[in-house]
């Protein structure tokens, strides 16, 4: 879908998801070296290795994975075995992609979020709510492309407020 200030609306198919959760006193370098990959430990995405870490949390990162079997779920439980549990979420969330211009414009509209560049820009993410919705919302690049991670059962509500905030651009 796109309007006349840039705008391309997409819903992301193809991809895993899990919940990583460090187990206490588990060092941060030993799960990074596990993974390959630097971990986000301030609420952020860090991407790499086919797949992108966002902070939740204290100890706590969505994975999203490009769907290539060292990105799995089962993959990343073995990875991570004595480190960190791992929960598949790859059924429970849907995922929209939202970019360009007007993406920034739509997204300030819903979440109580400041999203200018300056203060947030490619790898910020925030835990927050659009239409009494919980989301997970990070910024991919300086397009601007994001990402907005809702429950799976909330995905319909999310695409109508989502239509609704075209339609007032």
């Amino acid at each position: 879908m796109s309007v006349a200030e840039p705008l391309i609306i997409e819903q992301r198919s193809g991809f895993t998801l899990a919940t990583i959760m460090a187990r206490k006193a588990t060092p941060m370098d030993r799960l990074e070296t596990a993974l390959g990959l630097a971990l986000p430990v301030t609420p952020s995405a860090k991407s790499g290795k086919g797949m992108t870490l966002v902070a939740t949390g204290p100890g706590t990162w969505l994975a999203m994975g490009d769907g290539s079997g060292e990105t799995t779920p089962a993959a990343l439980s073995q990875r991570l075995a004595g480190l960190a549990s791992v929960v598949d979420q790859s059924s429970g969330y849907a995922i929209f992609r939202l970019s360009g211009r007007g993406a920034r414009t739509l997204l300030q509209r819903g979440a109580p979020v400041d999203l200018h560049p300056s203060a947030f820009s490619p790898g910020s993410a925030a835990v927050t709510l659009i239409a009494h919705i919980g989301v997970l919302i990070w910024q991919a690049d300086h397009l601007p492309t994001y990402e907005v991670a809702i429950f799976r059962s909330l995905a319909a509500s999310f695409g109508a407020w989502l239509e609704a905030g075209v339609a007032a651009l």
